[in-house]
């Protein structure tokens, strides 16, 4: 797999994760803890997003 189609799927993965997120906040039985989480997966999938483009250029 190439860097820019690892960097294409991580994309995906943050954007999916970000819907993720934002329809468990609007929940009204959230689990602030499952919501910590899933903001913990997103901003590490940012951070090798980071990475893989510093790295293609």
């Amino acid at each position: 797999m190439t860097i820019e189609a690892r960097i294409r799927e991580l994309g995906n993965r943050h954007r999916n994760l970000d819907e993720t997120i934002r329809r468990e906040a609007t929940h009204p039985a959230a689990d602030p803890l499952h919501v910590r989480e899933l903001k913990q997966q997103k901003l590490r999938l940012k951070e090798q997003i980071t990475s893989l483009e510093a790295r293609a250029h």
